[in-house]
């Protein structure tokens, strides 16, 4: 690429104190140490109502989903931490890509993520680490065109997985962290060098 992949990282959990946003901030200090260009956003930031085709018609898309598209338009990548909720995904990050998804003044939502390439990572109290949910988020992002690396990382009982400065305890998780940054990089210069 004539200059750094730019990488849109967020979580699917609007919560302050989330597991998932400590893991989101994590890799992108480690997509920048490789060399991409990230940006990382709290979805919080763009409240969105629950989709309604109804809602849809009478008023288009909400403001924040529009913002939210213009940003994703300028990225070639995403990184996407996020806990599951009672094993599948959340609600949050479901609702924002379906209303992501929804043609706008004649471009497909769809268009707008095809030829993505994607990470996911996960972050939870239970043993499991959200493993449950990040197979569906693949389905998902697979279902409207992303490419998802097949590398993840699922950090269990994520109370006791960072320290005081919300970096992760266990060097074997950082490895792991940092190793999906650097092929998200390295795969997105690759496919659009």
């Amino acid at each position: 690429m004539s200059q750094s992949p730019r990488i849109l990282v967020f979580a699917g959990s609007a919560r302050r104190g989330s597991f998932n946003k400590r893991l989101a901030k994590l890799a992108t200090e480690r997509i920048e140490a490789h060399g991409g260009r990230p940006t990382l956003i709290d979805l919080a930031d763009y409240p969105m109502p629950l989709y309604d085709g109804d809602l849809e018609d009478a008023h288009g898309l909400p403001e924040s989903a529009l913002a939210l598209r213009e940003q994703l338009a300028e990225h070639q990548g995403l990184l996407i931490a996020s806990p599951e909720y009672n094993g599948f995904i959340t609600p949050l990050l479901k609702n924002t890509i379906d209303w992501l998804t929804r043609p706008h003044q004649g471009d497909s939502g769809l268009a707008l993520f095809q030829g993505r390439l994607a990470a996911v990572v996960s972050a939870s109290p239970g043993g499991l680490g959200g493993l449950r949910g990040l197979a569906l988020i693949r389905q998902l992002l697979g279902n409207i065109g992303v490419t998802v690396l097949p590398d993840q990382l699922a950090v269990a009982r994520a109370g006791d997985a960072f320290d005081d400065s919300g970096r992760l305890v266990q060097e074997g998780q950082r490895e792991i962290l940092d190793g999906i940054c650097r092929r998200l990089v390295a795969d997105l210069e690759r496919l659009h060098g």
